[in-house]
């Protein structure tokens, strides 16, 4: 069964900023590779962002944050960025600051 993918419009931009060529496509090769069998890729996520899963990818320094539509079959990607624990620029952090502000 295939998925269709969905990507947010800050997750686009989020995407769009990330000036390293080969980061960017290992992004996107990781969001497209979501398309088949996401429930058994990344991990889900718990507290603020319970519901939504994580994936690793390019150099397990960058997380694709996404959420499951089972009735749809849709992947929503919500967020893409650097994991920096502590930083106000990580990913996980800039996810919750969204979904507290009805963004996701």
């Amino acid at each position: 069964m295939d998925w269709n993918i969905v990507i947010s419009p800050t997750a686009q931009k989020q995407l769009a900023n990330i000036s390293d060529r080969r980061v960017n496509r290992s992004i996107e090769n990781t969001i497209d590779s979501l398309d088949t069998e996401p429930t058994r890729k990344g991990k889900p996520l718990i507290g603020d962002l319970a519901g939504y899963r994580s994936i690793r990818t390019a150099g397990q320094r960058y997380r694709v944050i996404f959420k499951l539509y089972y009735d749809q079959n849709i992947v929503y990607i919500a967020s893409v960025g650097i994991r920096k624990d502590g930083d106000k620029n990580d990913v996980y952090a800039i996810a919750q600051k969204l979904i507290k502000a009805g963004l996701l």
